[in-house]
C-alpha cells in the first residue's frame, strides 16, 4: 500500500533535492507549513517536556524552528532552535538558545565545503569555535529537538524511495553523519525501514511504519503514520517515549 501525502512529499522535495528551479514569480509566495504541532516527552511514565515545533517550506529552502520547555521536573528550562536547509539539503545554519535558566547559544554554519560550531557559553566562559570535518550535507541532530528526527527520516525516505514507502521500493540500511552541537560532537548513525505495526497511543490501535535510528551505543524506534508524520519515538535504554500530542 503506497504511503504518502503531496504536501509532506512537496516539502521533502525542498529539503532534498527535488526543487524545481523554477523562475521565482515576482512576489515571493507564502512559507508554506509542511508540519507543526507539539511532542510531549515522557520517562518512566511521566511527562517531562514539551517540544512545540513548525517546519515550513519557503521559496530558497526550509526553515524549522523548536521550543522546549521541561514539566514536573523542578527545573524551568527552555529552549529553542532554528534550522535552516537549502534546497539541495545542505545546512545554511543552525542556532540554540537557551532561554532559562542560563542564556548560553550555539551557531552551526558552514565554513568553505565543511562545518563549524561557535559556541557562547554562560560567562566567565569564553566563546569559542569548534571545526567539524563534516560535509555541509551533514544533518543536525541536536539533544531534545524530535522534529529534527522527523527531518532526517524525511531524507532517507527521499533518498531511497523518492518520499514514499511501497512493496515495490526496498529501502536499505543508510547511513547518516550527524553533528549534535549540545554536546559539540558528530557521529555516525544508521536508519533502516522495518515495516508496519500495529501501535496502540492512548488507548487507540494505529498502522504505524517502524523506522529504526541506530547508534553506536542505541536504538531508537522512530513511527510514522500513513501522511508520514511521526507519531511516536521510543528509547528503550532510557524508558522514554515521545509521544505527539
Amino acid at each position: 500500500m503506497r504511503v504518502s501525502q503531496r504536501s509532506v512529499l512537496t516539502g521533502i522535495c525542498v529539503l532534498l533535492t527535488c526543487f524545481s528551479g523554477q523562475a521565482a514569480a515576482k512576489k515571493a509566495p507564502t512559507p508554506k507549513t509542511v508540519d507543526a504541532g507539539s511532542f510531549g516527552v515522557y520517562v518512566n511514565g511521566q511527562r517531562v517536556a514539551t517540544e512545540r515545533f513548525e517546519i515550513q517550506q519557503q521559496e530558497d529552502g526550509s526553515v524549522a524552528t523548536s521550543e522546549l520547555q521541561t514539566e514536573n521536573t523542578g527545573e524551568n528550562m527552555k529552549q529553542k532552535a532554528r534550522l535552516q536547509i537549502a534546497p539541495d539539503g545542505a545546512l545554511r545554519r543552525y542556532e540554540w538558545h537557551e532561554l532559562s535558566p542560563g542564556k548560553a547559544e550555539d551557531v552551526v554554519e558552514p565554513s568553505e565545503q565543511f562545518l563549524v560550531e561557535h559556541i557562547t557559553p554562560e560567562p566567565p566562559a569564553k566563546p569559542q569555535d569548534q571545526p567539524f570535518l563534516m560535509p555541509i550535507s551533514t544533518a543536525i541532530l541536536d539533544d531534545y529537538f524530535f522534529s529534527q528526527r522527523e527531518i532526517l527520516v524525511w531524507r532517507y525516505l527521499a533518498e531511497g524511495c523518492g518520499g514514499t514507502i511501497t512493496p515495490t521500493c526496498k529501502l536499505s540500511k543508510t547511513q547518516y553523519g550527524v553533528v549534535i552541537p549540545r554536546q559539540v560532537t558528530s557521529a555516525t548513525i544508521s536508519l533502516e525501514y522495518a515495516g508496519t505495526e500495529q501501535v496502540t497511543i492512548r488507548g487507540t490501535v494505529h498502522t504505524l511504519s517502524r523506522i529504526n535510528l541506530t547508534t553506536d551505543t542505541e536504538e531508537w524506534v522512530l513511527y510514522l503514520d500513513q501522511n508520514l508524520k511521526l507519531q511516536r519515538i521510543v528509547i528503550p535504554g532510557q524508558n522514554t517515549e515521545i509521544l505527539r500530542d
